[in-house]
């Protein structure tokens, strides 16, 4: 099987989880057997790039012509058995969808965002959720608040093209939905059942898992719609050293949010921005690991880090989240949870969850709200050891590199070409 990758990469120094989980899905499919064809191009391409070429920047996403020319002598040449597209912003467009079915071959694109629709791609504005673009035929909201990086001309580019492609993103012959959440975007796109999969991405296994440690670990970006914030209001409802450590991994914007709080409470640990051993290290010493995110988070990878590392997860109800832990299909009622089984093998007795508190397979949900998340930590805190098991468990079954890349192969042969 032969397969073209197409992605624009994005810039190295803002750090990218989607080209870290293109880079590994690449290693995977050729650890597979599978002729990987990448199609790369990176927004770092940008500041060396002729004066003719950046000239052709503002059209880029609309319609790349030097991408669609590569492409297509790509194709020619190699006649690959499926085009798998991940992100086409700025340098290769949507376009490459329209080029990929001239040459006959079929498209596959992962959604890693909600840029079919929304100009940011994450409907989050102002600290808030914002879905005002839904249903329009241009997104002018997003234009008149500068949703694209805050700039008025580039969001009306953006919401251009995104009113321009609206047939070529319907004409995708298959669709990857990395969460069950991203399949209910799409379908409300106009995508039908059948040409969306929901297969998420995955992490490499570290092998067995330590000892659970103390504690919390928070490690994102430090920015609003990530959730710090609100964290740190929900930590500070508790009097120090009663839940252990919370560590605080990344960097951001919200950095002095978190400096401050480290430098008033000593149960406040501010790691910064780690490394891979880094990461694990701090996954080791913790318990539960928390997804704190206030937008629609499509797919955090650290999600899959804590269950590869049998750590549960505590998140908040939004967008993948709730999938990711196993808490977006039935789950047990109140009462008859993991942590109410902790508190009973303590001799405590059963005990109901708090409010809003919902267990799922791996970890529990709660609403975007400090007093939700706060009346939570404790429940996670007691319940750690309890899902310890299972959420490693989860990452073996759903998550592990083996199922994930069968599932994608699996994608690709359910394919014929474009007639």
């Amino acid at each position: 099987m032969r397969i073209v990758v197409a992605h624009n990469r994005y810039r190295e120094a803002q750090p990218s989880g989607e080209n870290t989980i293109v880079d590994s899905e690449i290693a995977q499919l050729t650890a597979a057997g599978v002729e990987v064809l990448p199609f790369i191009r990176s927004s770092d391409e940008i500041p060396s790039m002729s004066k003719a070429a950046k000239a052709l920047l503002p059209i880029s996403p609309i319609w790349a012509p030097r991408a669609q020319q590569d492409l297509g002598r790509l194709l020619n040449e190699h006649r690959p058995d499926v085009l798998h597209l991940h992100n086409p912003y700025p340098l290769i467009s949507p376009w490459v969808v329209r080029t990929a079915h001239r040459h006959g071959v079929p498209v596959v694109q992962t959604v890693h965002n909600y840029r079919q629709v929304c100009s940011s791609g994450i409907y989050f504005r102002d600290g808030v959720i914002c879905q005002d673009c839904k249903g329009r035929a241009l997104g002018v909201p997003a234009i008149k608040h500068r949703c694209y990086r805050d700039s008025a001309a580039q969001s009306a580019l953006m919401a251009t093209t995104l009113a321009v492609h609206r047939g070529t993103w319907r004409s995708v012959d298959r669709y990857i939905a990395l969460t069950t959440a991203i399949a209910d975007h799409l379908r409300d796109y106009g995508i039908p059942d059948e040409r969306i999969v929901v297969k998420p991405n995955s992490v490499p296994d570290p092998g067995r898992p330590a000892p659970l440690g103390d504690g919390f670990l928070y490690m994102a970006r430090l920015s609003p719609e990530k959730g710090v914030d609100l964290l740190l209001d929900a930590w500070r409802r508790h009097p120090v050293g009663t839940l252990g450590t919370l560590r605080v991994a990344g960097d951001g914007e919200l950095r002095p949010l978190v400096e401050a709080a480290a430098a008033a409470r000593p149960d406040v640990l501010y790691l910064g921005q780690l490394d891979r051993a880094g990461v694990r290290a701090a996954v080791e010493a913790s318990a539960v690991v928390i997804a704190a995110s206030m937008w629609h988070d499509v797919l955090p990878t650290v999600i899959i880090e804590a269950l590869a590392s049998g750590r549960p997860v505590l998140g908040t109800a939004l967008g993948g989240i709730p999938y990711l832990v196993g808490a977006d299909a039935p789950h047990e009622p109140a009462g008859t949870g993991p942590a109410e089984t902790a508190s009973a093998v303590a001799g405590q007795g059963p005990a109901p969850l708090p409010a809003g508190v919902v267990t799922g397979t791996a970890g529990w949900v709660v609403p975007p709200e400090p007093a939700a998340l706060a009346a939570a930590l404790p429940v996670a805190r007691a319940g750690a050891a309890a899902l310890s098991a299972r959420a490693r468990l989860r990452y073996e079954q759903t998550f592990h590199p083996d199922v994930v890349t069968k599932r994608l192969l699996d994608v690709y042969a359910g394919l014929s070409p474009v007639a």
